[in-house]
């Protein structure tokens, strides 16, 4: 058996798999759970962080915020572009699917994260005014 740390909404738990040979098995079953003592480990190094949302002033104007977690995989309209609403401008991949974004208003649009960078329910997206 072998034994993971997993870590699910902060919260850490020990979790025992039996580790399946060359025989035919059934499937990894989990046979235990329960909360693993903290781990102390030294913080990791700072990675780069990719391309972080523009750092601005306050804009006035519509947020347009993330409706799902996931990762901006392209803008479909120009920076400083006037859209109307239900234009898509943005596509946001979420679990493997792309999910077109559109304007809820009209007015130009100003991004606020950029392409490739990962974003949470909630986050400001975009701001049109």
């Amino acid at each position: 058996m072998r034994k993971f740390i997993v870590t699910i909404e902060g919260k850490q738990y020990e979790v025992g798999v039996e580790e399946v040979g060359a025989v035919s098995a059934p499937a990894p079953v989990v046979t235990e759970v329960k909360p693993a003592a903290p781990v102390s480990a030294p913080a990791p190094a700072a990675a780069p962080a990719p391309a972080a949302p523009k750092a601005s002033a306050p804009v006035n104007g519509t947020k347009m915020e993330a409706p799902m977690p996931g990762m901006i995989k392209a803008y479909k309209v120009a920076e400083g572009a006037t859209v109307k609403e239900g234009d898509v401008i943005l596509v946001l991949e979420a679990m493997k699917m792309d999910n077109d974004i559109t304007a809820v208003c009209g007015g130009v649009v100003s991004f606020k994260a950029a392409v490739g960078s990962n974003v949470n329910t909630g986050d400001v997206m975009a701001v049109i005014g």
